[in-house]
């Protein structure tokens, strides 16, 4: 299998930090610390177009306050 291949068969995971900093994360691999699962999985696109969608003001949270 390429890598190209590879890569479009990885399911990944948004994640989410304390200061609501968003990013993805493949399903197969631990969370890294300081991060949750945010609740959407699917292939790279879907989860960056969900991020998208949700992180509208990218500012962290301590900075927002």
């Amino acid at each position: 299998m390429s890598q190209n291949n590879m890569a479009d068969t990885i399911i990944y995971k948004v994640v989410v930090n304390h200061e609501e900093q968003y990013s993805i994360w493949p399903t197969y691999r631990e969370l890294p610390l300081g991060w949750k699962d945010a609740g959407k999985s699917g292939s790279k696109e879907e989860c960056l177009h969900y991020i998208k969608e949700v992180w509208i003001d990218m500012r962290p949270l301590s900075v927002r306050k």
